[in-house]
């Protein structure tokens, strides 16, 4: 796969797991389950890395895969414990799965192709 499709596939994934957190995590902040500054702490790390998936910088696609475990643990715990909330788990487990699978691959391509990495020490 080339390094241009993997980034169109990884951004738009982002994007719509961006839409949906933001949108789940605001409807629970104004229903009262969350506080606003509670919401504010689950929405303001999962826009950390937006402009560098945005533009396709291989060292956020790098990073930004920690910051996508944590949205899985919540996935996955929200999968687990919920049977209201069941379909929303489900779309969000397969999408931060998809991109944990996506980031660093787009990462290692697209790195490969600047001549980034880490360099051999010499001699």
């Amino acid at each position: 796969m080339s390094s241009n499709t993997l980034f169109k596939l990884c951004r738009a994934g982002y994007i719509v797991l961006v839409i949906q957190l933001c949108a789940w995590f605001i409807y629970k902040g104004i229903t009262g389950e969350y506080s606003p500054v509670f919401t504010a702490l689950w929405i303001i790390p999962l826009l950390l890395p937006l402009r560098g998936v945005l533009i396709g910088a291989p060292y956020t696609y790098a990073w930004g895969s920690f910051i996508i475990c944590l949205y899985m643990l919540h996935g996955l715990t929200l999968l687990y414990v919920t049977d209201e909330h069941l379909l929303f788990a489900l779309i969000e487990v397969l999408l931060l799965g998809s991109l944990l699978i996506g980031f660093p691959f787009y990462a290692r391509i697209r790195g490969r192709e600047l001549g980034l990495g880490l360099k051999k020490k010499v001699k």
